[in-house]
């Protein structure tokens, strides 16, 4: 924990110089004086960040911090102004089939499920593999069912994303990004667009997923699933990243007054 949270310039501004210094293989994600604008608005301020491979970083913080902002610029689905950004040691590549490479190593899942309506929960899960990793249709096929099952709605797998609740609907998404075998798995606030009744199914899957060692950074307000599944807690206000720690640590001491703002508005509830 405490490497994780340690400045990322202390060991240079050379990621290879600095991964060879360390004798240990690079940061799942790496993010160096990020910076992001919307016209004059401020989004991303200076983002300096490290993610080592396996572990769960929950990104907490006020509507407005840079929370979705700093996930989305991570596959490059936001650009950003200046900065660097890699993903397993490689720098983001601005556009073309190197960036589509990159992407298929990172699944992201939004608030939205963005299924495809005329197409069934399987052929969901099968088309990526397909179309961009060139996976055969039977193996597809197979290893789609496989992770339908792991989500829990193998049942449902011939059903159009129509028929089937907003919590399964989102298990078909994490499903589908689960299909291109990621490095590193993005969530940007899965459950937000939820019924309560629906929300702890999917976090059950996610929590499953921490569990196995799957590197992810989450987007969430869901509290209980920070300090359950969380290494990491990152707080975010106006687009800089106020603390780095642990979850127990920021739950029960935090030490920024915006911190304490926010947990004392979120808990009260």
């Amino acid at each position: 924990m405490s490497d994780a949270a340690a400045p990322t310039g202390t060991t240079g501004d050379d990621p290879k110089s600095a991964t060879a210094t360390a004798g240990s293989a690079p940061p799942m994600i790496s993010m160096r004086a990020v910076d992001k604008h919307f016209g004059k608005l401020h989004v991303l301020r200076d983002i300096d960040l490290e993610v080592p491979r396996g572990q769960v970083v929950i990104v907490l913080g006020p509507s407005g911090s840079g929370k979705s902002t700093l996930c989305r610029t991570i596959n490059r689905l936001e650009p950003i102004d200046s900065g660097a950004i890699a993903v397993d040691g490689v720098p983001l590549p601005s556009e073309g089939k190197a960036l589509a490479a990159l992407r298929a190593d990172v699944g992201m899942v939004f608030q939205s499920f963005n299924l495809f309506a005329h197409k069934t929960i399987l052929d969901n899960v099968m088309l990526a593999p397909m179309k961009v990793r060139r996976v055969r249709k039977e193996q597809a096929r197979s290893r789609a069912m496989e992770l339908l099952e792991r989500v829990g709605i193998a049942d449902q797998a011939d059903k159009y994303p129509a028929q089937l609740s907003g919590g399964q609907q989102q298990r078909v998404a994490i499903a589908r990004a689960l299909a291109m075998n990621p490095k590193v798995m993005l969530f940007d606030e899965p459950t937000s667009a939820l019924d309560p009744e629906m929300v702890n199914e999917v976090l059950d899957v996610m929590v499953s997923l921490a569990k196995e060692g799957m590197t992810m950074l989450v987007v969430t307000h869901e509290m209980g699933f920070a300090r359950r599944a969380g290494d990491r807690v990152l707080f975010m206000a106006d687009g800089s990243i106020v603390e780095d720690t642990d979850p127990e640590t920021f739950f029960t001491t935090p030490k920024s007054e915006r911190a304490k703002d926010f947990l004392g508005k979120i808990l009260s509830h």
